[in-house]
């Protein structure tokens, strides 16, 4: 498939969903020789806060450094099952929402977001919103959800809340 995509970018949360869809983007990348940005949002909102509302600096380098690993081996992994060389890795500080459907693509001008369907269970999505939701509606670049595995097979829809 030939498209005009150049940079793409891959949102990963450390789950199944979206290290499926981190697959799927770079076979996809390198089919149209377009660069991929692997991406993690860290929201300080869901660690504990210290200090009058501020985050203690230990827990922000320790978050900074597990990423890091996670997201370095992930790539390694992905180049190596895909051969895909042209990729890079990030980390941003805010609302997962609003940095991978508006920051992010603005600032390194990615034309399509690719993004796995949910890694939330049917409750959290009530409670917090569907980031890949928000993604789909408000994104200026073409957005492409994916809800299958990397075997295409649907998954297995969570258990009732």
């Amino acid at each position: 498939m030939e498209s005009n995509y150049k940079t793409i970018l891959v949102p990963v949360d450390g789950s199944n969903q979206s290290e499926d869809a981190l697959a799927k983007g770079a076979q996809f990348a390198k089919n149209n020789d377009a660069h991929l940005d692997v991406l993690h949002v860290l929201s300080t909102q869901q660690y504990g806060y210290n200090y009058g509302g501020m985050v203690d600096g230990d827990v922000i380098n320790n978050l900074v450094e597990d990423t890091t690993d996670y997201l370095n081996k992930l790539v390694d992994k992905i180049k190596k099952e895909s051969g895909l060389e042209d990729i890079s890795i990030h980390i941003r500080f805010g609302n997962p929402k609003t940095v991978i459907s508006m920051e992010f693509p603005r600032d390194h001008k990615s034309d399509l977001i690719i993004i796995g369907a949910t890694g939330m269970s049917r409750l959290q999505r009530v409670l917090e919103g569907s980031v890949s939701s928000f993604v789909n509606r408000n994104a200026k670049c073409d957005v492409m959800v994916i809800r299958t595995n990397t075997e295409n097979k649907p998954y297995v829809p969570f258990p009732k809340d």
